[in-house]
């Protein structure tokens, strides 16, 4: 598939690693400029663009940046994508760095569909409770006894499917987690948030979560 990163960062740089070893056609972008990501380039042979490019033709964007920069991407960021594109949130609130956000500490909005809002596109929240490094380190082949799942969470059913094929071809299973509206259950410090488990131990995980914002992640 076509591919675009939007944020280059650990968990960008690292998808960009493991989409282009399985042979996806990637184009990474970041808020410096593709000036700035020759090394990572070389190292995958993906293509580095502005961020205006990065969505172009692409049937799968992965938007992840801290969340205070989701304002500041361009307008129309993710025009010129493929029909039915699958965008995917791996962002987090975390008020110490984001400062505070109205829409989320206020009006109660999950952090991805307050990150929808901006973008003017549906999205799935996936990655966001990853380990970085997990990407390179812990996927393993379907069936093994020790494969890591990842909780998916997202109300577009066909791109939900699209990011679940995706997440296993790069050697994780997936538990759906629900619509966006659901997405506190995988959100920082919840039970499921970083977790490394199966399938069994995910679901489990996501049951146990609460939807009151734990005072720690609010600012």
């Amino acid at each position: 598939m076509k591919i675009g990163i939007i944020g280059a960062g650990n968990i960008g740089g690292n998808l960009t690693r493991r989409l282009t070893a399985l042979g996806h056609d990637v184009s990474v972008a970041n808020s410096r400029g593709p000036q700035t990501l020759t090394a990572l380039a070389e190292e995958t042979g993906a293509t580095p663009v502005p961020v205006t490019e990065a969505a172009r033709g692409a049937e799968v964007v992965v938007v992840t940046v801290p969340l205070k920069s989701v304002p500041d991407l361009p307008s129309g960021v993710l025009d010129g994508a493929a029909d039915q594109v699958a965008v995917i949130d791996t962002g987090n609130y975390y008020p110490q760095r984001d400062g505070r956000i109205a829409g989320i500490e206020d009006d109660g909005l999950t952090e991805s569909r307050w990150t929808e809002r901006h973008l003017g596109h549906a999205v799935i929240k996936a990655f966001n409770g990853t380990y970085a490094q997990d990407i390179l380190d812990r996927h393993r082949p379907a069936g093994a006894a020790d494969r890591i799942a990842l909780p998916v969470a997202g109300d577009d059913e066909t791109a939900k499917r699209t990011v679940r094929a995706l997440i296993d071809e790069l050697g994780f299973d997936t538990v759906d987690a629900g619509g966006i509206d659901d997405s506190w259950r995988q959100q920082p410090d919840s039970p499921v948030y970083g977790l490394r488990a199966g399938v069994e131990g995910v679901t489990e995980a996501l049951a146990k979560a609460r939807p009151e914002r734990p005072e720690a992640f609010r600012a």
